[in-house]
């Protein structure tokens, strides 16, 4: 996969990308793309050059994954739920149940049925995706190898457009709640007037409520990826040094994440709850001052 060790941690800090590259473009094998073509990058400079339009194969793919064992674990539990002594599925699943609904009831403060199942759904799926840090750097990618992929990097969460891409979701529930709740007129005024309630100091307003909404999905998303990225460049310097070596750091830094895995999917938990919480609170009804 590798020769030096910056090409290993160039190797395992690529996405497996998919994209199409223009016509007479040169690859790195140094052949030259005939005509306009879909196909998977190479390295990392043809991914970027297959500019925004270009996908994640493997964060997409490990996404879904996780998602699905999500839905079929908690069916699971669901279709063999009993009123008698409950089996270790359905406590497991009532534990996580009850958690993420004491979590909802403490930090939400309107009325509405979907945000609990948002919570336990957001808490679950971003715990799975970022369990698979757990997995040892090299089995995946040299799997892939193996079948002739160049690349595969199996955190989603360690990329910025999968964590990015849970934000945007949480930032699109944010506006169409804030409008449903408050109305255009009630959520326009409240950026306007919010925090200082003066004709005069509208703009400034503007400016500071506009950042602060814009920022809210920037910051979960790169809460979320710092704290992956990092520690999987940590899991790949590890791996970089004598096997005897390896087992003396990486089994400290493992359990570290045991800790920090369900952290952050707790972090990303609540502070969409708390952001759908203020999109829920009215404030629109506060006398102007003169």
């Amino acid at each position: 996969m590798a020769s030096t060790p910056a090409e290993y941690i160039q190797h395992h800090l690529q996405n497996l990308t998919y994209g199409k590259l223009p016509e007479g473009y040169v690859r790195a094998d140094g052949s030259v793309v005939d005509q306009a073509t879909w196909t998977i990058a190479h390295s990392g400079v043809e991914a970027r050059d297959m500019g925004f339009m270009a996908v994640h194969l493997d964060t997409l793919g490990w996404s879904l994954f996780m998602g699905l064992i999500f839905i079929l674990v908690f069916r699971m539990a669901a279709k063999g739920a009993t009123a008698g002594i409950p089996g270790r599925l359905q406590n497991f699943v009532e534990m996580c149940v009850e958690f993420v609904e004491g979590v909802v009831k403490d930090t939400f403060h309107g009325r509405n049925a979907l945000i609990a199942p948002l919570a336990l759904t957001i808490f679950v799926w971003v715990f799975l995706m970022n369990s698979l840090k757990w997995i040892p750097v090299d089995y995946i990618p040299g799997l892939a190898s193996m079948i002739g992929l160049p690349y595969f990097k199996i955190v989603p969460t360690a990329d910025p457009n999968g964590t990015f891409g849970l934000s945007l979701g949480v930032f699109i529930l944010i506006l169409f709640y804030s409008f449903k709740v408050k109305g255009f007129g009630g959520f326009t005024k409240e950026l306007a007037f919010t925090p200082f309630n003066h004709w005069s100091l509208v703009p400034f307003n503007l400016f500071l409520e506009i950042l602060g909404l814009l920022t809210k999905p920037l910051s979960l998303a790169l809460r979320l990826f710092g704290n992956m990225y990092a520690g999987e460049v940590v899991f790949i310097l590890i791996a970089l040094l004598p096997f005897y070596v390896q087992w003396t750091l990486n089994v400290p830094w493992a359990i570290f994440h045991i800790l920090v895995i369900p952290l952050q999917a707790f972090i990303f938990m609540v502070l969409t709850v708390v952001y759908l919480s203020s999109a829920h609170e009215d404030h629109s009804h506060a006398e102007l001052t003169p």
